[in-house]
């Protein structure tokens, strides 16, 4: 497998290669050379979630993993499911929350840390990266206890809740923790930044595992075809599908999925108040703004890190732009979508609730729509219950956590403190 630096085409890699480094040259995105054209979707739909996603993954990785390496990866990575609930009549809902951090992002974490203990051949690896709320209790699970691997997580200050929090700051071990005082956005420069620097990025033998990493990218492809082999097969060629988007690497997989060949109709990337996308779509400018904090906290991004990967998809002709469209949601709605979607007896959390919202006033005659709930309604639990005002009780894996305190270090959002706290304590 080829991939090719979006900001440098002379900077190529191979999977194993993209997945150490994380970030190219000049902070640039590794994206496929080629992505292939599956013939067999009939019959992969037909077939169990593990054995589907090795098949799946093979096409696009190649031969790089040799076909017990990527089985045993695939089992240990996917060994939750990621079942596909009804709503109403024409509106369903894929959890991936079943995992152990009961967010999406234990697909591709899990993957990642599974295929990174894989290639790295025992050398030591840093893993720094930033999460606005679920990708640091994934990924800390994921790489927790993992020899010669120290991982990193920054997160922004007072801005995630309390239970996400939770999850992560209380590992300890290899799992380090830092509590920056400003916003997702800042938590990512400084992220940036430390790739930049060759003492940080060589000294410490750096990498990343936000969803700019293609191996976590690559496994998030997976469950879209799970989604679609659970649905009535005379349905599958009118699906839309509704992504909770703020670094916009899961919207970047389900298009990589339709690349390959699977059947979705079209997509709506629904965010928050931070709307860059939408706004982008419908006015042909890109014109971030200063982030604005909502209860939607995960998707508090108001510049996107993987836009350039979706915006190849639309250049090399792999997707056309008029099968996707964005939606802005805002606090108000978010807040009724929750409450209609617990008057028809489903329970769910802000995120999944903007993409419920954007999916259910958008739906053409004869389409179906699926939303993608992308964590257990109890990670914001406060939320949800102020929102409908029922009680919800925690599953095992917040209940356990609860009480423990949290072992990360505030540092304010200074490079050059983060820098000598990293060397500090790793080196």
């Amino acid at each position: 497998m080829e991939l090719v630096n979006l900001k440098d085409s002379s900077d190529t890699a191979s999977f194993a290669e993209a997945v150490k480094r994380g970030l190219g040259k000049n902070q640039g995105l590794y994206f496929p050379e080629h992505i292939p054209t599956l013939d067999n979707i009939d019959e992969l739909l037909e077939k169990p979630f593990v054995e589907r996603s090795i098949e799946v993954l093979r096409a696009l990785i190649g031969d790089e993993l040799n076909n017990g390496e990527l089985e045993e990866i695939v089992q240990t990575a996917f060994a939750f499911g990621a079942p596909v609930e009804q709503v109403n009549d024409n509106v369903y809902c894929l959890e991936l929350f079943h995992g152990p951090t009961l967010a999406f992002k234990d697909f591709g974490g899990r993957f990642m840390a599974q295929t990174l203990s894989r290639i790295s051949e025992g050398k030591p690896i840093t893993i720094l990266t930033a999460t606005s709320g679920d990708t640091g209790a994934a990924v800390a699970h994921a790489f927790h206890g993992i020899d010669n691997i120290n991982v990193v997580i920054l997160f922004p200050k007072g801005k995630i809740s309390a239970l996400q929090e939770k999850l992560f700051t209380t590992l300890g071990g290899n799992i380090h923790t830092v509590a920056v005082e400003s916003d997702f956005d800042a938590c990512q420069s400084l992220v940036k930044t430390a790739f930049d620097d060759p003492d940080v990025r060589e000294g410490l033998h750096l990498n990343s595992a936000n969803s700019i990493n293609i191996s976590r990218l690559l496994a998030q492809v997976c469950y879209y075809f799970e989604a679609v082999s659970q649905l009535p097969k005379e349905k599958r060629d009118q699906l839309v599908i509704s992504v909770p988007s703020g670094n916009f690497g899961n919207l970047t997989a389900g298009m990589i999925a339709k690349s390959l060949g699977l059947p979705i109709k079209r997509f709506i990337a629904a965010t928050n108040l931070n709307d860059t996308v939408p706004r982008y779509l419908k006015t042909g400018e890109w014109d971030p703004k200063t982030t604005v904090a909502t209860m939607s906290n995960a998707m508090d991004v108001s510049q996107p890190n993987n836009w350039p990967r979706i915006e190849a998809l639309i250049e090399r002709g792999y997707i056309d732009k008029a099968c996707l469209k964005g939606e802005m949601v805002d606090e108000e709605y978010t807040q009724l979508a929750m409450r209609q979607l617990a008057q028809q007896g489903y329970t769910s959390e802000p995120h999944a609730a903007i993409a419920y919202r954007a999916v259910s006033h958008d739906l053409e005659d004869g389409e179906i729509g699926l939303f993608l709930g992308t964590a257990h309604p109890a990670k914001f639990r406060e939320t949800v219950e102020n929102v409908l005002g029922n009680p919800i009780s925690l599953p095992k894996a917040l209940a356990d956590v609860a009480g423990e305190d949290s072992l990360a270090v505030d540092l304010p959002a200074s490079y050059d403190a983060l820098k000598q706290h990293m060397m500090d304590l790793l080196k």
